[in-house]
């Protein structure tokens, strides 16, 4: 399997002298390519160009593709090799010249794009984007997910469908929502209670390892009693990873962190909608689609269920292709009930819509002051899933495996 992203050289090469600082150990077997990260800062003061990673494997060493992500701390990321990797070391080198970054940012009139290697991955809709001539502009909204392609172009997102104007690729807004003594809804955008607008970016990276963006997004509610014409009742933060990993599939972290706009508490009602959506290319029916949860359930009786995991897939021009949606057991409601559409949705078509809704089955409420977070991770893959590799991707997502690390 060619590597792309994060083992950008995989040759034994001859060395030039290096300071060691520090060796890393992951004792741990993997299906696929997994992000890991340690605190730089506990271990080098040195900035990235002068640092450099290397797997050891017996007498052979490889350079090794990390990122450095810069916050309250500095963090070191890389992607651990399939298989068994069992000891990576970080040395202190002369700076050489740097490259283009493997996963790029590139921003258009309403929109940024995330590619690897040229092959586009997945775009922000940052701009207002208006439904199609004829329809409601009540339907126009900003702050979603499309397209999402796969890593060899393939597109499996869908907006604005003629049975559901208010679907929009991938998507996070709630259904009922009781604010200041009014319910609100910011899913069905033709009631024009609510809607959801892109505020600013907070920040964007690129990388070897991965590329991504910070988005502050509003949920704004319209003719509350307080304020009248419009509030906005929640500020939620999109943390947007991806992480390419092969010519077949691809990573992306995705983090909503919600809280109140106002003074006022802000009640989530439970309600079978609401909450992280999908929905998917319209060449998806109930004749060329499947879907599997961590449950074991299926098209036929995954709605209403509860899952650590579900995969979508489907024929996407001619060959299989599909997403796995994981659900990290810190989120609120875990495992989490979902909404699946039903094989005989849309007229018997069974178009295919997919939701993780924790509130399906119980309410969830949000007060002043405090930070709530939702942490999700896609894998968009070309080709067909299976139980047993999703199983493992679950379990290295939710309960990573520690990095050993011996400072030298």
């Amino acid at each position: 399997m060619r590597i792309r992203i994060v083992i950008a050289v995989l040759l034994c090469v001859h060395f030039a002298p290096a300071q060691p600082i520090a060796r890393f150990t992951v004792e741990e077997n993997r299906d696929i390519h997994t992000p890991y990260f340690v605190n730089l800062d506990e271990l080098t003061d040195l900035p990235s160009s002068q640092l450099e990673l290397r797997n050891i494997k017996g007498n052979n060493k490889t350079r090794v593709s990390f990122q450095t992500e810069e916050s309250y701390h500095r963090f070191l990321w890389w992607l651990g090799e399939a298989g068994h990797s069992p000891e990576y070391e970080l040395v202190k080198v002369i700076p050489a010249n740097n490259n283009t970054a493997e996963l790029q940012i590139t921003t258009a009139e309403k929109g940024i794009t995330i590619s690897s290697g040229g092959r586009k991955l997945l775009q922000y809709n940052f701009g207002t984007h208006y439904p199609p001539a004829g329809v409601d502009s009540a339907f126009k909204r900003s702050g979603f997910i499309h397209p999402v392609w796969t890593a060899s172009g393939k597109i499996l997102t869908r907006i604005n469908p003629p049975d559901h104007f208010h679907h929009m690729g991938l998507w996070n807004p709630w259904t009922h929502v009781l604010f200041q003594g009014k319910e609100i809804d910011f899913w069905n955008l033709k009631d024009t209670k609510g809607t959801v607008r892109f505020a600013h970016f907070i920040s964007t990276e690129k990388g070897d390892v991965y590329a991504g963006f910070k988005a502050l997004q509003e949920h704004v509610a319209f003719n509350t009693p307080v304020a009248g014409a419009e509030t906005t009742a929640l500020q939620e933060v999109w943390d947007v990873r991806v992480f390419r990993l092969s010519d077949k599939m691809w990573l992306c972290d995705f983090t909503s962190v919600l809280n109140c706009a106002t003074d006022s508490t802000v009640t989530l009602k439970e309600y079978r909608y609401g909450g992280f959506g999908f929905r998917a290319t319209e060449e998806w029916t109930n004749r060329n689609s499947r879907v599997l949860t961590s449950e074991g359930k299926t098209r036929k009786d995954a709605d209403a269920t509860e899952a650590r995991w579900c995969f979508v897939e489907g024929d996407t021009e001619g060959e299989k292709a599909g997403i796995l949606f994981l659900s990290d057991p810190a989120n609120f409601n875990h495992p989490e009930p979902m909404r699946v559409w039903p094989e005989e949705a849309n007229n018997k078509r069974g178009d295919v819509f997919f939701s993780f809704s924790p509130t399906r089955n119980r309410d969830w409420e949000l007060t002043a002051g405090r930070n709530y977070v939702l942490k999700y991770r896609m894998l968009v893959y070309d080709g067909e899933m299976n139980y047993s590799l999703a199983e493992s991707v679950w379990k290295h997502f939710a309960h990573p495996a520690p990095v050993k690390v011996k400072k030298l």
